[in-house]
């Protein structure tokens, strides 16, 4: 076996753990308003059971209805309703030998106003009137307007605070009665997990949630003994500790998740909470409570990339913060620390970084992680691009009533999902390798169609080849070359450096044609007197960087692509601008993304300018005119510009085969352009629609 230690098993308190594979804890979206587990919860955990993990934990489950609902759609432990589901759960994860724990929550002001007292009433307009889910989420939607002007009901916290900078909730202070309300419900859930059959619990004092909003000095105010000193700090939490023991015993097994430096300093704002050396003493003081387990995460929704990490992180960056908690605490130390690869996992086990190692988004992408680095087949793991789709996704979605996906696993809220096996092997043709395509043939091979892929370029990937030009990126390549290694493994034939027309298809004669012939980057317009310029598009400056002429360059379009390909550009003696025509920069880019290379743009001098309209181009100046204000117009130096627009489908191919061939479908970029989860989404909807 390639990690011994990865497979060996340890114990959490009297439990033992089959492996060290810990799944960690994910707010999904697959909960309903009375937060009893759901089918397709149940469906969601059991594969990941399945595919090998020695421990589950499950999403933030709410032990409070009225001010602790997360959200609509969460698993909740605070009616005695709820067991029986979750005992069901239960039992089939046991099935594969798989631990589960329940991790309970509170989220402060991390809430939304919008949810304070509107899952109970939503909980018993649902019993009572039929269509009432339907309803809501078509006037969810205006909530957030209400959001916005501040016309909901305040969130609660250890002491009124600044608004949290992911919810802009404004806050109130919980009083003494209420607080010991709270420790009460925390250990009423917990007999409640015990009940059911589970594990154990997990407390949430993580990621700036109501827990770790005590003992944070930069949301606790309060001037009683919950405030003030970090013993007093700490007393809500060991309130709960000493309530669950009481409520279910010393023998059932207890863990906290533990931030260990809120990374305030990290995100710009030194001085602001607390940071590693105050956790190393909360760790200490917690084993000293008689807890059985220390979960180390850092971070909170303040400085949000410092636990939720986008693609431009290290992996493994912060392990030195659970190596800290390990060398000061004798019980066991799980840990997430961006960990990608079985290799990366033993290696931190065996230099006694960690006892655990906690996977998240790896185990959404690919539930069989486990199985797969047992059998020697880590080539065959979907891995984890760090794109945060699931987290803005489950955001988005929250809604309008839907789950969280993800951008390499189409089948995530679909597990009980199989396609058939039907295919006989009979010929399929795919039109193009790069995303959508390599996707298709994947799930082709699945039904046991054999499919054929043409290429025109010498090699796969598409649009991600310039996709993963930009400085921190490299990640996107993982989704070329797993999808390759899973069609090549499968028996899918590739022909590269072939375009292929109507009589390659013809000859063929395959049983369908799927088209995944991408798409293109826009151009503008012919703009006056732009023969003085270099134009080009992102894909062209990304592939062609020696085409980018003189010391001015200016990028037109701050989404994404925009601000990458300005990143990439950005050198000494070269000075970039961005500018965009809307009001804000990177409109409808997640937050996060904004996040983390605003600063990285900042450090290279990259310029961005908002509402502003190309207009013409007289020599090597652009004329800007502003927005709202016609008449007023800005003049830009430019040498060499650069457009990042937007994209269109090229579907020539499928046009001249329509009403040719019988069973044609379009997938991908050539269908709608999107991103990297729209791609692999309409791939495995077209082979699902192929007839059998």
């Amino acid at each position: 076996m390639a990690q011994p230690l990865l497979f060996s098993p340890m114990k959490i308190g009297g439990l033992t753990v089959k492996n060290r594979i810990v799944m960690a804890p994910m707010l999904m979206g697959f909960g309903q308003f009375d937060g009893a587990v759901t089918a397709q919860m149940a469906d969601y955990y059991e594969q990941r059971a399945k595919g090998g993990a020695g421990l589950i934990i499950t999403e933030v489950t709410r032990v409070d209805d009225r001010t602790g609902a997360a959200a609509f759609a969460q698993m909740a432990l605070t009616s005695d309703s709820q067991i029986a589901p979750l005992a069901a759960m239960a039992e089939r994860i046991h099935a594969y030998g798989t631990k589960l724990f329940v991790q309970l929550h509170h989220p402060g002001r991390q809430n939304m106003g919008l949810l304070i007292g509107t899952v109970p009433l939503s909980i018993f307009m649902e019993r009572h009137f039929r269509g009432y889910r339907k309803l809501l989420y078509k006037i969810v939607p205006a909530g957030k307007v209400l959001m916005e002007k501040k016309l909901v009901p305040r969130v609660v916290a250890p002491s009124k605070c600044e608004e949290s900078y992911f919810s802009g909730a404004k806050s109130r202070a919980l009083c003494k009665r209420e607080i010991k309300k709270l420790v009460k419900r925390f250990a009423e859930a917990a007999e409640r997990a015990k009940k059911a059959g589970a594990d154990g619990v997990e407390l949430h004092a993580s990621h700036g949630y109501l827990i770790q909003q005590f003992l944070s000095p930069h949301t606790n105010k309060r001037r009683d003994e919950y405030g003030g000193p970090l013993e007093n700090r700490m007393r809500f939490l060991l309130e709960i500790i000493a309530a669950v023991r009481a409520a279910c015993g010393k023998d059932f097994p207890l863990i906290v998740r533990l931030t260990v430096d809120e990374c305030y300093d990290r995100a710009g704002r030194p001085g602001t909470g607390y940071g590693l050396e105050e956790g190393l003493e909360m760790a200490r003081r917690l084993e000293r409570a008689g807890i059985d387990a220390i979960d180390v995460s850092c971070g909170g929704y303040d400085a949000f990339n410092y636990w939720l990490e986008p693609m431009s992180f290290e992996d493994g960056w912060r392990a030195y913060m659970a190596a800290a908690v390990k060398n000061e605490v004798s019980i066991p130390v799980i840990a997430a620390n961006l960990i990608r690869s079985p290799e990366q996992a033993e290696k931190q086990l065996r230099e006694g970084v960690q006892d655990f190692v906690s996977l998240g988004r790896p185990l959404i992408a690919d539930p069989f992680w486990p199985q797969k680095a047992q059998e020697g087949k880590t080539r065959e793991i979907t891995r984890c691009i760090n794109c945060l789709y699931c987290i803005e996704s489950m955001q988005n979605n929250a809604y309008i009533g839907s789950h969280a996906g993800c951008s390499v696993n189409p089948r995530v809220g679909r597990e009980a999902e199989t396609l058939p096996a039907d295919g006989q092997g009979r010929t399929v043709a795919v039109v193009g390798a790069g995303l959508a395509g390599l996707a298709a043939a994947s799930f082709l091979c699945e039904r046991g169609f054999q499919p054929v892929v043409f290429e025109r370029n010498a090699q796969p990937g598409g649009q991600l080849i310039p996709g993963g030009k930009p400085p921190h990126k490299n990640k996107i390549a993982w989704c070329v070359e797993d999808l390759c290694t899973r069609a090549l493994r499968a028996g899918a034939e590739f022909r590269f450096g072939t375009e292929a027309d109507e009589s390659l298809v013809a000859a063929l004669a395959p049983y369908a044609v799927i088209v995944a012939t991408g798409g293109e980057a826009l151009r503008l317009p012919a703009l006056p007197g732009a023969g003085f310029v270099t134009v080009l598009t992102a894909v062209e400056a990304l592939i062609r960087p020696e085409a980018v002429r003189g010391r001015e360059v200016v990028v037109v379009g701050s989404g994404m692509t925009g601000l990458e390909t300005a990143e990439s550009l950005a050198a000494p003696g070269r000075r970039v601008s961005v500018v965009e025509m809307a009001p804000q920069t990177a409109p409808g880019v997640w937050m996060q993304h904004v996040d983390d290379i605003l600063p990285r743009l900042a450090e290279k001098g990259v310029k961005i300018y908002t509402s502003l309209k190309l207009e013409s181009v007289k020599g090597n100046t652009l004329t800007l005119r502003r927005r709202n204000r016609p008449r007023e117009f800005v003049e830009m130096p430019c040498d060499t510009l650069v457009l990042a627009v937007g994209v269109r489908s090229v579907k020539t191919l499928y046009d001249q085969l329509s009403g040719r061939v019988e069973r044609l479908y379009l997938c991908g970029d050539a269908q709608k352009p999107g991103r990297i989860a729209d791609a692999v989404a309409s791939a495995y909807a077209c082979v699902k629609a192929i007839p059998g």
